[in-house]
């Protein structure tokens, strides 16, 4: 049975819900549209609130050509051939077709550039749909030939309207006979997602099997989607489980767990930059000077994501969490700056002293500024004892080596320079 969100598509701009500062009377994205002289466009905003639809609306009132590509599973080949055939498609002074790519903040560079000449000619027209903001995710000289216009998230009014929509017009929920009595939960469960709204009513209605009367109150509402979870909140909670648990197998250092969420992740359709991300923070807060060299690799599969894309990316991404687990731990530094910083907020705005001071200026000297500082290089071993700190804390040590082979080394060299401060 085709699910309710797809049977309820809007095929109009007089169907189509929200986005008024867009598509209402008079708005920038509708007189473009009405014009007919529609340019390439990205449409930026959070899931379900029409970037698809708005797409294939645009294409079917001006009696485009549409072609449509997921930037999840397509690679350079499916751009090019998509180019190919919107070549062989147009004549004479007929209009570009429409090239609809989903998620297009997970295209890579190579991906993106395929792109760029055929939106140039204007072979194709362009309409890019993401959920992240395009100025991060997609390259500038693609970014510069399209117009950016950012949708908002369904307001209760919208919602509101979609929901009486619904159990007015479509076929099969004519037939049942609704009780609203609340719509409060609902609403908040569907957080200003159109596509989530029409999952949640189907959860409902599929609790009610055989029963022609649905009753919508807040704490039916909240029972039934407890019992259902994994089923509409794909994106929510368990979005957060699998990453916390993603993060806590590389810190527990068990390489298995590991790629085991890493693969739960990528098969469920999770951004692989948004995982790079994550195993950048863990190598700086987790690994740190334990090994200095989980930061490198890290910020490298980062990069080597952005550019590569999936479904390759995945084998950086398993190296690099591989990698990860497997290292030795410290969280030393990650606890330096966490003391450092409530240091500040204890002890406020303390004086920087004196002899750490430029002294640019006659009268800077004069105050005593830079007096007595030591260069260290001109002491052996490049080191000449003296404080950095204010008077008020000159004693006060944030840094606390970890039992680690290399902090264990850097904890010698300190305890060499620093007798009284630092001890083996």
């Amino acid at each position: 049975m085709t699910p309710l969100a797809e049977r309820m598509r809007p095929k109009s701009l007089e169907e189509y819900i929200g986005q008024r500062h867009l598509v209402g009377k008079g708005a920038i994205l509708r007189n473009m549209i009405e014009s007919g002289n529609i340019s390439s466009f990205i449409l930026w905003g959070p899931p379900g609130v029409g970037k698809t639809t708005l797409a294939k609306i645009i294409a079917e009132q001006q009696k485009r050509v549409f072609f449509s590509l997921s930037a999840i599973n397509s690679g350079v080949k499916d751009v090019r051939d998509v180019i190919e055939k919107a070549k062989s498609q147009r004549f004479f002074n007929s209009p570009s077709p429409i090239l609809f790519i989903d998620e297009i903040h997970r295209f890579s560079k190579s991906q993106q550039d395929s792109l760029l000449g055929a939106v140039e000619q204007g072979i194709i027209t362009l309409i890019g749909a993401t959920t992240e903001n395009p100025s991060f995710e997609v390259i500038s000289p693609l970014l510069s030939r399209c117009q950016v216009y950012v949708l908002k998230s369904l307001d209760v009014d919208d919602l509101q309207m979609l929901l009486n929509r619904v159990v007015k017009e479509d076929e099969d929920l004519k037939k049942l006979k609704f009780d609203i009595k609340e719509v409060g939960a609902l609403f908040r469960f569907s957080g200003g997602d159109a596509r989530k709204l029409l999952n949640i009513i189907e959860i409902i209605i599929g609790t009610y099997a055989g029963n022609d009367s649905i009753v919508i109150t807040d704490k039916i509402v909240a029972d039934r989607l407890q019992e259902n979870i994994a089923l509409y909140d794909k994106n929510g909670e368990q979005h957060y489980d699998i990453i916390s648990a993603f993060i806590k197998s590389m810190r527990g250092s068990d390489p298995d767990a590991t790629v085991y969420w890493l693969a739960r992740m990528l098969s469920g359709g999770e951004d692989p930059l948004f995982i790079a991300r994550r195993m950048l923070i863990l190598a700086a807060e987790d690994i740190g000077l334990a090994n200095p060299n989980a930061l490198l690799l890290a910020n490298a599969c980062f990069d080597a994501v952005h550019k590569i894309g999936m479904p390759e990316a995945r084998i950086i991404l398993s190296e690099t969490a591989v990698f990860l687990a497997a290292s030795a731990k410290s969280n030393s530094t990650y606890m330096a700056i966490e003391t450092a910083i409530a240091e500040t907020v204890a002890s406020g705005d303390l004086p920087v002293p004196l002899h750490l001071r430029n002294a640019p200026t006659k009268l800077m000297k004069d105050l005593g500024y830079h007096k007595g500082y030591k260069y260290a290089h001109d002491y052996e071993n490049n080191f000449a004892e003296q404080d950095f700190l204010p008077e008020e804390i000159k004693d006060r040590i944030f840094y606390h080596p970890s039992e680690n082979a290399r902090e264990r080394e850097i904890l010698a060299r300190l305890a060499s320079l620093w007798k009284k401060k630092h001890k083996m």
